[in-house]
């Protein structure tokens, strides 16, 4: 009795609940994904409603996305109230530049704790975890007083050299850095490879996905960056764009069109510096840590 139980194998009933039970799995996860995609997606079209709205539009029904009147004077007002063109280009320099340093320092750091064999080494990964956990507002009147006494205040390189590293770039890059086959070094070495020479030539074009992965999430972040260039920039013309925005905002009220015009036109290029490096962004994240 018992081996006919054993080979007679599932009840009839059990292919449809089956069945059911991942069609109710897959139509839960199709929920999921519609309700968060409408909640990341709704505030960007109502900041672009806005951009095109009067203020007294604004003010008689402000939860409507559209506009009831359309109107570009938003838009105008930030290309001709602000040096738009200059904003743009510090936004470039600031964003960019940092990145690119970034990726140099971090990567050189993340090679030292990933492929270089020294006293000390798990200490200072550690030192690195644990910098994750200290708030950059914490270092914020230190490094603004160092910049002060250096007389770095409203430059280029007092915005970006005390922002051309960064913790979660050293640890990426080094769990990127630690899966690629040490093999690869010792070769390279029997060819009279030096350290240098292996970083440059070896593995930084193997870690291209996690370099581009890299620089796109700190040139998002240091594009849309608003307190380190206001607080290091008191000129107009060192300031980039998302600090500029402050000078629709004062006591007499605020320019709520051109506050979300101007925030529109600086999203633009993080939404092209994403589409141009998705592939390598999500290969990077998937692989980014898998030994």
């Amino acid at each position: 009795m018992t081996t006919d139980l054993a080979t007679s194998g599932p009840p009839p009933w059990a292919g449809p609940l089956l069945r059911s039970a991942r069609l109710g799995g897959r139509l839960l996860s199709w929920t999921l994904l519609t309700v968060a995609a409408v909640a990341t997606i709704v505030p960007f079209v109502w900041m672009l409603g806005v951009a095109f709205r009067t203020p007294a539009d604004l003010y008689a029904d402000p939860a409507r996305l559209w506009p009831g009147n359309w109107t570009g004077d938003g838009f105008h007002a930030v290309l001709t109230q602000l040096p738009f063109a200059r904003l743009a280009v510090n936004s470039v320099v600031f964003a960019g530049g940092t990145t690119v340093l970034l990726l140099l320092v971090d990567s050189l750091c993340a090679y030292a704790l990933a492929r270089l064999r020294f006293r000390g080494r798990n200490v200072l990964l550690w030192i690195v975890l644990l910098s994750l956990m200290v708030p950059f507002q914490v270092m914020l009147i230190p490094l603004f007083l160092t910049l002060f006494r250096l007389d770095w205040l409203n430059t280029f390189q007092g915005l970006i050299i005390p922002r051309s590293v960064s913790a979660l770039g050293i640890f990426m890059l080094r769990q990127f850095f630690v899966k690629i086959p040490r093999e690869l070094d010792e070769a390279a070495r029997v060819d009279g490879a030096g350290p240098l020479r292996i970083y440059w030539q070896i593995i930084l074009p193997l870690a291209k996905p996690a370099l581009a992965s890299l620089f796109v999430i700190q040139f998002m972040a240091l594009w849309n960056d608003f307190l380190w260039p206001l607080v290091v920039s008191s000129s107009t013309d060192m300031r980039t764009l998302p600090s500029a925005l402050t000078l629709f905002s004062s006591q007499s009220g605020v320019d709520h069109a051109a506050l979300m015009a101007g925030a529109a036109i600086s999203l633009a290029p993080l939404a092209l510096a994403f589409l141009l490096a998705q592939r390598f962004f999500t290969e990077g994240i998937a692989t980014t840590g898998i030994k």
